[in-house]
């Protein structure tokens, strides 16, 4: 017998099931058909048992053997359509539960790309990986077994009532009494183990994150000799998943002996009281004997469909999760503005190009007439006032400018604003008031992917993804030729190292890179960086895990990526921004000074208080 794990029903029932069923809408005719094999197979298992009455009283007291066999013959057919019925159901239910879930995977992927930062920002990796993982496979699990059984389970329910009042109205009477006493004892069973399991999946959870914790800080536990302490926390946390788990398996563990002495009961009761009808000559002996066999039959059903229907609410509860997912908004895309790849023509004008030139623009289309505009990457910030939550702004009517070519750099202690104005230019969010302005077009006018294509940004917190080294420097163009990759990573001083490893490119990568260093990562990222040549490049703390030596090198490397380009910086070690034609000190969401490295000293401001040592950045 399934158990019922307990999870969560359904806040909306209706609406879940709606979804649910415009997926399996799409595979109608499958169902149909899955349905219709249903129907054979439970008729075949109902009417088989009602078919002993006419073989005893018709084929077997009169002594008709060659009836009898004839008799048996067809009911072994009968039997037989319905064993393949069954076989053939099974089959298509899997093949078709598979389609199903994989569209709502499918679709549920592709929504979670279009969605915009601010909805990772309020929800967990944790929860969102619940919804791929858990939710689905709650889903796949009940279209899998659930459905089939649940619709089997009542229609042998029904149909063996059915019969049972057909056989004898009076005695199904008492069927029917303790039908009634095992549903609500099943639901009273329900209810408790349901509490116990809830509170065993919470304490479990609990647990593994317990243990995830530990295994992830050995370093920090044994440093500071907390291993006796942590012993006493996992003994007290598997304690209680222990008399969860304990009181949880003893309430469901015991729903199958009750069920089934309530059913030899029913069985004993209808034996006596038919046996005694059958001597006054009320009954036939074989409408006793098919009688009997419906008895013993009936309590199953209902046991396994008030089991599925509780993994029905749960996989509905699990879809309305997934579906919750799926209503969120997308990220709202009004830009019209395309990027193309563009070429000179004789009079130094611009027109597309199929291949790679080098050279792109911004192609804006209005009316009839089409402009294209060279992408430069000339950046502007006009009285730009945001904050991530309209209550509070990071920036108070923020005005820069980054001209093509110029290296524009950004310090100020956390929460100044640095990080948000990067955010801004690649549209990340949307701004309150104000405008930014890309080669002069506003970027409300650029389509978002055009407009992040144009850029190339390299993070403090780098990613790499499972793949080899090189794949994972072709992420940052995907038409990039292998020469082309190593010499995105000589300029990033990456190319020693990795010639190094055994198969050198060629080498995987796993779990973001763990079997690398924290630098190296940093130097595959900027290589990364570097292969997509951007008009515009963006470095968040693009060398904070990097020795100063291989900074140095990097700097090197970096000014020739940077020839000709647009460079936002944010760097912590001021060292770094010295070259910058530009350094913007923000304090509370408001540039406070801004100048070349020499101008920004002779004021003696805040950079300087920074550059000295006497105030330190957070």
């Amino acid at each position: 017998m399934a158990r019922y794990a307990g999870y969560k029903r359904p806040k909306n029932t209706k609406q879940a099931l709606k979804h649910l069923l415009a997926y399996m809408g799409i595979h109608k005719w499958m169902l149909l058909l899955v349905a219709a094999l249903v129907i054979v197979s439970t008729s075949a298992s109902v009417m088989g048992t009602y078919l002993l009455k006419p073989v005893i009283n018709s084929l077997i007291l009169p002594g008709n053997v060659k009836g009898l066999a004839f008799a048996v013959a067809g009911m072994g057919i009968m039997y037989l359509c319905g064993a393949l019925a069954t076989f053939a159901y099974n089959r298509l239910m899997v093949k078709t539960a598979q389609k199903i879930v994989g569209d709502i995977r499918q679709d549920l992927f592709a929504h979670v790309q279009k969605l915009p930062l601010r909805y990772f920002d309020e929800h967990t990796h944790g929860e969102m990986m619940s919804r791929f993982t858990n939710d689905v496979d709650t889903v796949q699990e009940a279209l899998n077994n659930s459905f089939t059984m649940a619709i089997q389970s009542f229609l042998t329910l029904t149909g063996t009532v059915i019969m049972l009042f057909v056989l004898n109205a009076v005695m199904a009477l008492i069927v029917c009494l303790f039908l009634g006493i095992m549903f609500v004892f099943i639901k009273w069973n329900g209810k408790r183990s349901k509490v116990y399991y809830s509170r065993q999946q919470t304490e479990l959870a609990g647990i593994n994150g317990f243990v995830e914790e530990m295994v992830a800080g050995q370093k920090v536990e044994k440093i500071f000799n907390h291993e006796k302490e942590d012993m006493k926390e996992f003994h007290r946390r598997n304690e209680a998943l222990r008399k969860a788990s304990t009181s949880a398996l003893s309430y469901s563990g015991m729903m199958v002996p009750a069920i089934v002495s309530l059913s030899y009961g029913n069985y004993a009761v209808c034996a006596c009281v038919g046996g005694l009808l059958a001597l006054s000559g009320m009954m036939d002996l074989g409408s006793l004997a098919s009688y009997l066999v419906y008895v013993r039959q009936s309590a199953m059903p209902l046991n396994q469909f008030t089991q599925q229907i509780n993994f029905i609410l749960s996989a509905l509860a699990g879809a309305e999760r997934i579906f919750e997912m799926m209503d969120e908004p997308a990220e709202e895309d009004e830009g019209k503005v395309t990027l193309v790849r563009a070429e000179k023509k004789e009079d130094d004008s611009l027109k597309e190009s199929e291949t790679y030139t080098g050279i792109f623009a911004w192609k804006r289309t209005d009316g009839k007439r089409t402009e294209l505009i060279r992408l430069e990457g000339d950046v502007r910030f006009e009285n730009v006032v945001f904050g991530y939550v309209r209550e509070k702004t990071i920036l108070n009517g923020i005005s820069l400018y980054a001209k093509p070519g110029q290296k524009i750099a950004f310090v100020g202690s956390t929460g100044a604003g640095k990080t948000t104005i990067i955010n801004l230019i690649n549209r990340f969010y949307e701004i309150q008031s104000g405008r930014i302005l890309y080669d002069g077009i506003d970027i409300r006018d650029i389509k978002k992917d055009d407009l992040r294509r144009s850029l190339s940004m390299v993070i403090q917190d780098t990613h790499l993804f499972t793949g080899t080294i090189a794949e994972n420097i072709r992420y940052g163009r995907l038409s990039a030729a292998d020469e082309e990759i190593r010499k995105a990573a000589e300029i990033a001083n990456a190319d020693s190292f990795i010639r190094r490893l055994p198969d050198g490119y060629d080498t995987m990568l796993y779990s973001d890179g763990n079997n690398l260093s924290q630098g190296q990562r940093q130097l595959l990222a900027i290589a990364r960086a570097a292969v997509a040549q951007p008009p515009v490049l963006i470095l968040d703390e693009a060398t904070s895990s990097i020795d100063t030596r291989t900074e140095r090198l990097i700097e090197k490397g970096m000014d020739a990526i940077m020839e000709g380009r647009t460079v936002f910086v944010i760097a912590h070690r001021l060292s770094t921004v010295r070259n910058s034609k530009a350094i913007m000190v923000l304090e509370k969401g408001e540039i406070i000074e801004r100048g070349s490295h020499e101008e920004l000293l002779e004021k003696k401001g805040r950079y300087y208080q920074l550059y000295m040592g006497m105030y330190e950045l957070d």
